[in-house]
């Protein structure tokens, strides 16, 4: 339950967000800078053939991660806008939430069997329908339009990096080792574009008065000219057309049962990543009563996970040495500590949007951190065989988690808030204790032991971090 503000503290709140985002902002250009200074120099950087096929795919890819971004600051607010109530405001994100996990156990298999260039120009399409929904104040058509948003998210971070890759490998035959070249410069733009992102959909949705839908609108024709350009610029290819979801789950559980690693990984990424889930349902109406720019704060985010994704960079680095899993033990404090403070500043008649701000930074902070570190310590310990599987089993508690947080701990109770970080700082002590126990092992096993983090490597692996804040955005 939330209480209107007064407006001269609406006016405050609004005034600091705008200072803290250009603090943020300049703050994010020296640690960019420190992190470029701290990375090997780009072996393909000389090869025109190579850059001219990467900027081609990245014409594509960045058209469909902008019109992604730009629905992230204002869904809660679109349905709050329409008038519906907080606990159905929940059952709207679980049903994409659902949508986007249930599709995306077989996305891969689907771009495989009939053709990743398909589903890329289906993603286009459905993504489309679901931004149309928006304009429908219709309960049911919305929830239509979440569960097609959760398909396309799904689609979009499986099929445009599998065409991608077999394009790299098979086509051109470029070396394995330039792929994360793309990835890491993809991870550096999505940020880019998720903070212009935030700042467009901030303008069109409140300083034009366009309302909380002209961000779903805006993006349409990006969806659209993502679409053309693939049907009519890409190669279709395929991977295996076989299709083995009951053996691949079984070998993937066994892994899960008869390593103690891959548990402890796995509990870590479902307990920390559960809370990111419960957040993202959360902040909004935490802040919005005291009247900020939602789209301010919401590149103000994205900003703190640059921020984080270059501190990780800098600290695993050969000058200052930490071990990837010492860089998530420091992430999964930082969010516990950003969890503990929101219990004070959510306590009911006692609210401190300010602190909850600071605190939500301090959260996306520990993201930018976690997320590669994750990355990495995953491609060490699960076998490649057997990886996709295990981390879809990794989903059932993460899905399980999220889906209580938002369901049933959230209701119009005026303590509801308040209890849900309560809950979320208890996960994140149970992951700070399994964090140690993983760093137990490392530190006993000569062969887990990170020396010095490939940063190549660890940019790859960051992507897919950023994406799944982006999934994370909207659903």
């Amino acid at each position: 339950m939330t209480v209107k503000l007064k407006p001269q503290l609406a006016n405050n709140m609004e005034g600091f967000v705008c200072i803290v985002f250009f603090f943020l902002s300049a703050l994010c250009v020296g640690m960019e800078i420190m992190a470029r200074k701290a990375r090997p120099p780009e072996v393909s950087a000389s090869n025109p053939i190579f850059r001219k096929f990467q900027t081609d795919y990245f014409k594509v890819y960045f058209l469909a991660l902008l019109a992604d971004w730009l629905q992230g600051p204002y869904l809660y607010k679109l349905y709050s806008h329409y008038g519906f109530e907080e606990s159905q405001i929940a059952v709207l994100y679980v049903c994409g939430f659902a949508s986007s996990v249930i599709f995306g156990t077989g996305t891969g298999v689907l771009a495989d069997r009939y053709g990743r260039k398909k589903l890329c120009v289906c993603f286009a399409v459905v993504y489309s329908i679901s931004c149309l929904t928006k304009l429908s104040r219709h309960y049911g058509v919305l929830i239509l339009g979440r569960v097609l948003g959760g398909i396309s998210t799904s689609l979009l971070f499986t099929a445009f990096e599998s065409w991608y890759v077999y394009e790299h490998i098979e086509t051109h035959d470029f070396p394995p080792e330039w792929l994360p070249v793309t990835f890491s410069r993809a991870t550096f733009w999505n940020g880019i574009l998720a903070i212009g992102a935030g700042i467009a959909a901030n303008i069109f949705a409140g300083l034009f008065n366009f309302g909380p839908v002209a961000p779903f609108i805006m993006a349409i024709p990006l969806l659209i000219a993502s679409g053309v350009l693939v049907s009519t610029k890409w190669n279709e290819n395929y991977g295996t057309r076989q299709m083995r979801f009951s053996k691949l789950c079984i070998e993937g559980l066994r892994e899960i049962v008869r390593s103690k690693r891959i548990l402890l990984i796995g509990a870590i990424q479902s307990l920390f990543e559960s809370c990111m889930y419960i957040f993202v349902f959360i902040w909004t109406p935490v802040l919005d009563p005291s009247g900020p720019p939602l789209g301010v704060i919401f590149s103000s985010f994205m900003i703190c996970i640059m921020i984080g994704s270059s501190l990780f960079h800098i600290l695993t680095t050969k000058h200052a040495r930490l071990q990837a899993v010492h860089v998530l033990a420091i992430s999964v404090l930082l969010a516990l500590t950003s969890m503990v403070a929101c219990i004070k500043s959510t306590h009911p008649h006692h609210e401190n949007p300010t602190v909850s701000f600071l605190a939500f930074l301090l959260l996306e902070l520990a993201c930018g951190m976690y997320f590669p570190c994750m990355g990495y310590l995953r491609s060490r310990i699960i076998p490649e065989k057997n990886r996709a599987s295990v981390i879809n089993w990794f989903r059932v508690p993460l899905n399980s988690i999220a889906c209580i947080g938002l369901m049933y701990l959230h209701n119009d109770d005026v303590l509801g808030t308040h209890k849900i970080f309560i809950i979320c700082s208890l996960l994140l002590m149970i992951a700070m204790l399994c964090v140690l126990q993983l760093c137990i092992f490392i530190k006993n096993d000569d062969s887990l032991r990170i020396q010095i983090v490939d940063t190549d490597t660890l940019n790859g692996n960051s992507v897919q971090g950023m994406e799944r804040d982006s999934l994370m955005s909207k659903i």
